[in-house]
């Protein structure tokens, strides 16, 4: 008899960040970390992804800080990041120094399992964080950015499972960022995976389209060893299935895991409290189902994002025709998955296309991806828009790995940072070569959490979170401080 599946639980990041554009404070996952870690849970998402930027952006906050507080109050289950290969958590590549000065710190401050992916799906920008995960002592995940295309097939996906294993990841994900996975395929996929990889084989997708519950159960059904779910409200539409309702499909199986549904209910009564504090930053657009996915390929955790984006930019009502542009682009572009960074790459260009015209302006970005800065393209890009960036950078495509032609940065960052009277360690080197003015401000007491109109905050989590004491290391020495006051 197959043993039982297990859950990654994702409410604590990709659960907000494709639900809530990102902004779950620290203070409103505390109250409720401890019962997470009593769940047996196979990983809790804790970190990376858009966690890194959003924390130090919009909520004033250290993300080194976040991860140490949280794994102090879940110490027995194993956390887990999304890590963007050679990219880090940003939009560029960085030199193999800083990226394996990243992997460091972050084992450091508690991370166990670096989920690893790259945005074209090039093998060799995880390279380097799959080797240094593994050197520093945590577990490396291997992700495949899956996506449909005429160049992407189940065997270019099975190759790439097999390279990363042999690279040295000691499990393979299929990312399915943007809820494409249709049940047969899902089911294909996990079966030829595993007949070729020894590693365990976990499935992320979201439920954008619909699809992501049925897809979770044929590729269960086909030996998958572990998938993402998430707690509603955070769960479901752009967000990873619901976990109670994920285990209930998956019973009579013989594969369906057994917690506790009485914590899970009372889990899911919080974070109704946490949703209604964030509702400034929720929309219905992201609660839907919304089968045009299947066309646009948008990933969940982007599309809360992007629309405000596109509402800051006054573009609210331009909404399909950004949608309809971007499957243009991608095309242009050589097929590319849309996964971040390439999602907002693309989405940025087709949002430039429709307000100024088409490649009338052309972001640095795209710039970048098409003279292969970020990698080499699943497809060749359009000749016309590979001619048009040539002429205008004086630029050809470059050959070989982007990141070899990066001098390394470690030292001189640490440098600047000590003549600006900031700390000078790798943890601050690092998150300011990806967002140095954010970071600046962290460390100097300047940033300012950002404020947005919301409904009125009568809820579970400011309840419990006047009232529940936690332990932590505050300014160096060990308190027991409520919710309230480590804010």
């Amino acid at each position: 008899m197959s043993k039982p599946v297990v859950f990654n639980q994702t409410v604590l990041r990709d659960g907000h960040q494709s639900l809530a554009a990102t902004r779950m404070k620290t203070s409103q996952m505390l109250p409720v970390v401890e019962k997470l870690d009593g769940m047996g849970f196979n990983a809790l998402e804790t970190w990376g992804g858009a966690i890194i930027d959003s924390c130090l952006r919009y909520l004033a906050e250290n993300p080194f800080d976040r991860l140490r507080a949280l794994k102090k109050l879940s110490p027995k289950t194993p956390h887990q990041m999304l890590l963007r290969g050679q990219n880090i958590v940003q939009y560029q590549a960085f030199p193999d120094d800083v990226v394996r000065a990243f992997v460091k710190c972050s084992i450091d401050a508690g991370m166990n399992n670096l989920r690893i992916f790259d945005a074209l799906n090039d093998i060799r920008n995880v390279k380097t964080a799959i080797e240094a995960t593994k050197e520093f002592g945590g577990h490396p995940q291997g992700a495949l950015s899956y996506t449909i295309s005429p160049v992407h097939t189940i065997e270019s996906f099975v190759k790439m499972a097999v390279e990363m294993e042999e690279m040295g990841a000691e499990s393979i994900t299929i990312k399915d960022m943007a809820g494409l996975l249709l049940p047969r395929v899902a089911f294909d996929l996990v079966k030829a995976i595993k007949a070729k990889v020894k590693v365990p084989v976990t499935v992320h997708s979201h439920n954008t389209a619909g699809l992501a519950n049925t897809a979770y159960y044929a590729a269960v059904e086909a030996g998958a060893d572990i998938i993402d779910c998430s707690i509603a409200p955070f769960a479901n539409g752009t967000g990873q299935p619901d976990t109670l309702l994920m285990e209930e499909m998956l019973t009579g199986t013989g594969r369906a895991p057994k917690y506790n549904r009485e914590t899970l209910f009372e889990l899911q009564k919080y974070f109704e409290g946490v949703y209604q504090e964030l509702s400034a930053y929720t929309s219905p657009d992201n609660e839907r189902t919304d089968v045009g996915i299947l066309r646009y390929q948008v990933p969940g955790g982007m599309m809360s994002n992007f629309l405000n984006q596109l509402k800051e930019q006054g573009m609210g009502d331009k909404v399909p025709e950004v949608m309809n542009e971007m499957t243009y682009v991608r095309e242009c572009l050589g097929w590319i998955p849309l996964v971040t960074p390439t999602s907002q790459i693309v989405g940025t260009q087709a949002m430039m296309n429709v307000k100024m015209g088409r490649w009338k302006m052309i972001a640095q970005n795209t710039k970048d991806i098409v003279l292969g800065k970020y990698g080499k393209t699943p497809g060749p890009i359009d000749a016309d828009v590979m001619k048009l960036v040539c002429d205008q950078t004086g630029q050809k495509p470059i050959e070989g790995r982007g990141a070899d032609l990066l001098a390394p940065r470690m030292d001189d960052l640490k440098k600047e940072l000590a003549a600006k009277g900031l700390p000078a360690t790798d943890e601050a080197a690092v998150l300011y070569a990806m967002f140095p003015q954010q970071t600046e401000a962290v460390f100097n007491g300047t940033a300012k959490p950002e404020v947005k109109t919301a409904a009125p905050k009568v809820s579970t989590s400011t309840e419990i979170a006047k009232t529940r004491r936690v332990a932590l290391t505050v300014d160096g020495v060990r308190k027991d401080v409520t919710v309230e006051e480590y804010k």
